[in-house]
Formats: structure tokens, C-alpha cells, sequence
């Protein structure tokens, strides 16, 4: 296959992918954006970090720079310092848990991105914020794994297993409809 047959197909499946979400579960994940007034954690690995970042980014910045929404929302993946002394001193899979432990409250929102839906750290995190009753807004790929299973408001990309470039192209895309909606909605 050449480049330009490979481009066309890759797009038409990222495409496929898409129309596929369950819009009633991303409506719900607007309207809970919306409705905020309360901490935004963000959770991810490797790209879902980035995606993690450019959300926190968006939904705390980006917005409140345009005179739209005033939300906290943080990267608990930005902190190299903070998740290599956690990974180092008590394991990986405590990165995210460790941080959100007696910070979280049940009013909160933990937002989880991961592509297969079973990374440890991610389930960790997410379990603790299950047991506290935070909203867990999980971002899947693949079958979905347990973050599918364990998700308040499940955003999965229904995509054959090790396709990540484009559950992460999905989960950025998400991201960016959700910012763009939420700056037309507010400023008319």
C-alpha cells in the first residue's frame, strides 16, 4: 500500500471509529463539564498523558482565558518530579492513587484516559475513586478493559486491539469538540 492509500484508509477508520461514540454518554460528559464546581483530575500514560495535558489545559486555561467557564481541572501526569519519586519510592502503579489519596472528594471528577483500559495505575486511581463516589469519566480504546467496566460516563473507542494512534487521535478529537462546543455554548 502507498502512502497516500495508507492516509486515506487510516482516516476513513479514525472516521468510522467516531461515528460509532455513544453520543448520549458524551452528552453526559458535557453536561457534568458544564455543571462543574468541583476539582478536574486528569489521569493518563505515554500519549494519553499528552492528552491528559492538552485536556487540563483546555478546560482550565483555554476556557477561562476567553471569559467562558472558570474550572480546576489538573494533570496529575505533569509532574515528573511528583511521579517518578511515587513510581520509584512505592511503585508505578501508585503515580496517580498516591496523589489523589485524602485530596479527592466525592463531589470531584477523575477523568481517565487509557487505551486498553487495564493499565494498573489507572484502575488503582480509579478504583480509590470509586470507593469515595467522585465521577469517573473514563476514555477507552480496544474492548474497553476494566476502565470501561468501572467508569461513571464511558467514552470508549471501539477499536481492534493495538490500533493506539488511533484511540489517541479519538480521545484528542473528544477533547477538542468538547472545547469547542463549550466555547460557542457560552459565548453564544
Amino acid at each position: 500500500m502507498d502512502f497516500k492509500d495508507f492516509t486515506k484508509s487510516y482516516i476513513k477508520d479514525l472516521s468510522s471509529l467516531l461515528e460509532d461514540l455513544d453520543l448520549n454518554e458524551f452528552d453526559k460528559f458535557r453536561t457534568l463539564i458544564t455543571n462543574c464546581k468541583s476539582n478536574i483530575y486528569i489521569i493518563g500514560n505515554g500519549g494519553s498523558a499528552a492528552t491528559a495535558s492538552h485536556m487540563a489545559n483546555d478546560l482550565a486555561i483555554g476556557l477561562k482565558r476567553r471569559d467562558n467557564l472558570v474550572l480546576n481541572a489538573i494533570s496529575l501526569a505533569d509532574n515528573i518530579a511528583v511521579t517518578s519519586a511515587i513510581a520509584n519510592d512505592i511503585g508505578y502503579e501508585n503515580i496517580f492513587y498516591m496523589q489523589l489519596k485524602d485530596i479527592l472528594k466525592p463531589d470531584d471528577i477523575l477523568i481517565a484516559i487509557s487505551c486498553s483500559g487495564n493499565s494498573a495505575n489507572i484502575i488503582k486511581a480509579v478504583e480509590y475513586a470509586n470507593k469515595l463516589d467522585a465521577t469517573v469519566v473514563g476514555l477507552s480504546g480496544f474492548d474497553g478493559g476494566l476502565l470501561k467496566k468501572l467508569s461513571t460516563i464511558k467514552l470508549h473507542i471501539n477499536s481492534k486491539k493495538d490500533e493506539y494512534g488511533l484511540v489517541e487521535d479519538a480521545h484528542l478529537i473528544l477533547n477538542h469538540i468538547l472545547f469547542s462546543y463549550l466555547l460557542k455554548e457560552n459565548n453564544g
